[in-house]
């Protein structure tokens, strides 16, 4: 109404088309133009939808990557949709801002990355959750195993039976064709297709297009299907390697199952071989949020996995969860005080607590069987992690026991870590390091007066003044906590 045009910004083809056919249907009949620009459009169309945007006779464009060419110009741009956000570049979705500086922008996602989930949080970016899965959808079952042949045979055959289809993701195109031959030895009464983004236009069209149809029982695919494949009878995800994918990712592949009112099941395989701590994490909180609705709780879980990256940066996940949004604000303000000397003088900002701890692994979290809402357990991080003494610490201890009853061992751990923290931080202490196979605590002080600060009782101390650290040799794992409250402050107790 206003005359502005707008943007549609997906990351795949597939959602491009998806997108395209819904609002042209609805639109068009009002005598809104509607428009589609993706890698399949012909070098002619191209070159006519570019001079019609540019005119300003198109009102709306959906695309994928290709509307962030250089080439494309619009004539009064004034809404960019971003559908699945989180599979774009912070420089790609800066990218309108560009062109014109007064732009609205929608983003959308079930399980947006950490940095933009962070920034409205923060209330740097407002929030509207839509909670309430669509009526009658039933949440998949979701299983996490090893990959193993009989359990793929028995999946896929119990799906087609009751007269569904089966999805099959593997990520790696150059293997697919070997997957496939694999797949048919093993199951060879099924009817399988095969898609990937370097098929050509009309031999991916035609296989999509029998398997939306019924036509195939099975689609060999990569994660091209991760967003805007909406097939009703497809009700059963096999997800191989899928210790190689990001939460988000693994969550938008379970999505693709499940959409009508019939019970869907996930299965993510993992190779035993290459499973690291941080996947098994992963994979874990996946199965543990598998209702519908659960991307919000999903994306702020991977928000404390991998922490919420550069707020006036490029880095979209990181670790400025350690210090807070306030504290990071008041660091940058006083750099660029330092820097351009052209802001008025302000007070200091409170010295920032930057001793690290290495070594010292212990079960540190607040888990939702504790505080159930992720909002919350995400402020307790940052209080624990901005607090400035062990008062205050003391003080969100006693205020959690009240409210939340008395905390649980891994959270108690939280607090240990933080209060020593504080404690080697006042002695002038940067690194704290424990080395479990030699069984050994050093200390690394920023000089050596630091040395001074220490209470060590009957403990043997071995002092290296070149390197300014100190040596606690002999702590087995189970006492290192208990040695550094003794060394650090002179008393063994535990306080929380």
């Amino acid at each position: 109404a206003s005359g502005k045009q707008v943007a549609v910004l997906v990351p795949t083809t597939v959602l491009a088309r998806q997108h395209f056919e819904s609002f042209n249907s609805r639109l068009s009949p009002l005598g809104v133009s509607v428009k589609l620009l993706d890698r399949y459009t012909t070098g002619k169309e191209r070159e006519h939808l570019l001079k019609s945007l540019k005119k300003g006779t198109i009102d709306v464009v959906v695309g994928t990557h290709s509307l962030l060419s250089n080439s494309v110009r619009f004539y009064d741009l004034g809404l960019v949709i971003i559908d699945e956000e989180q599979l774009f570049g912070v420089m790609q979705k800066e990218h309108f801002k560009k062109l014109r500086l007064k732009v609205n922008v929608l983003s959308m996602s079930a399980t947006p990355i950490p940095r933009t989930l962070y920034m409205a949080l923060s209330g740097l970016r407002e929030l509207s959750i839509i909670a309430t899965p669509p009526v009658g959808r039933v949440g998949a079952e979701t299983y996490v195993g090893p990959k193993n042949e009989k359990l793929i045979r028995t999946a896929v055959l119990r799906e087609i039976n009751r007269g569904g289809q089966v999805i099959y993701v593997h990520n790696r195109v150059q293997e697919l064709a070997g997957l496939f031959e694999d797949l048919k030895k093993l199951l060879p009464e099924v009817s399988i297709g095969m898609a990937h983004g370097q098929m050509g236009k009309r031999q991916f069209e035609k296989v999509i297009g029998d398997f939306y149809s019924g036509n195939l029982d099975m689609l060999l695919c990569t994660t091209i299907i991760e967003s805007g494949v909406d097939i009703p009878r497809a009700n059963t995800l096999i997800v191989d390697d899928s210790q190689r994918y990001g939460l988000a990712q693994l969550y938008q592949l379970r999505g693709r199952v499940g959409r009508s009112n019939r019970r869907a099941f996930s299965y993510f395989l993992y190779d035993i071989k290459n499973f690291s701590a941080q996947s098994k994490e992963r994979l874990k909180a996946l199965k543990e949020f598998s209702g519908p609705g659960s991307g919000l709780r999903l994306a702020m879980r991977d928000m404390e996995i991998r922490g919420i990256g550069a707020l006036l940066g490029s880095e979209q996940s990181g670790n400025i969860s350690s210090i807070g949004l306030y504290l990071y604000h008041e660091m940058l303000e006083k750099a660029a005080r330092e820097i351009l000397g052209k802001f008025p003088e302000k007070p200091e900002v409170e010295e920032t607590i930057d001793t690290e701890i290495k070594g010292i692994y212990y079960d540190m979290v607040i888990p939702d069987s504790y505080v159930e809402d992720s909002i919350e357990r995400l402020k307790i991080y940052r209080r624990i992690a901005t607090s400035r003494s062990v008062a205050e610490l003391r003080e969100l201890y006693e205020e959690l026991s009240d409210r939340f009853g008395p905390p649980k061992k891994e959270v108690k751990s939280l607090f240990e870590v933080a209060r020593i923290r504080l404690f080697a931080h006042s002695m002038g202490i940067r690194l704290i390091d424990y080395d479990r196979n030699s069984e050994f605590i050093r200390l690394e002080f920023k000089d050596t007066r630091g040395f001074e600060t220490l209470n060590p009782g009957r403990l043997k101390l071995i002092y290296n003044e070149r390197e300014s650290s100190v040596f606690i040799y002999g702590i087995e794992p189970n006492s290192v906590m208990k040695t550094l409250r003794k060394l650090l402050s002179g008393d063994g107790k535990d306080d929380f």
